[in-house]
């Protein structure tokens, strides 16, 4: 009976010093901030978010959220692994000649399990160049 006990206490130790050891999933973005600088009325813009995921365990986004109707994400969806990368595309179609500042939120199972990103710029009217 001890060994058995003394037996599942090794195997209890082992798997607790093993999880220790990695890492849960992670982000790492290349830029967190983009700014459009001035961008036309009515003429949508977009900018890629990459990021890396730098912890062992695969990451995966549940759900990437916007503050209005104006600004639409697309993501990816599959597990990103160790060492691969993915990207947040957001999409800001501006309807009105004013200055803007947006945010994305993003809710995942990294280690931050709620990030946040921002968009910025100026919405002008007519073209420019």
């Amino acid at each position: 009976m001890k060994k058995l006990l003394l037996l599942f206490t090794l195997i209890l130790g082992i798997s607790v010093a093993s999880n220790a050891q990695s890492k849960p999933a992670e982000f790492k973005f290349d830029k967190e901030t983009y700014d459009f600088g001035k961008i036309p009325l009515n003429k949508p813009a977009s900018v890629d978010f990459k990021f890396t995921n730098i912890g062992d365990q695969p990451l995966i986004l549940s759900k990437v959220e916007t503050t209005c109707g104006c600004t639409v994400p697309e993501y990816t969806k599959t597990p990103i692994k160790k060492g691969e990368t993915g990207t947040i595309k957001v999409t800001y179609n501006p309807t009105a000649a004013l200055p803007f500042s947006k945010s994305i939120t993003i809710t995942s199972n990294a280690k931050t399990t709620t990030k946040v990103l921002y968009i910025k710029g100026e919405t002008v009217a007519g073209s420019t160049k």
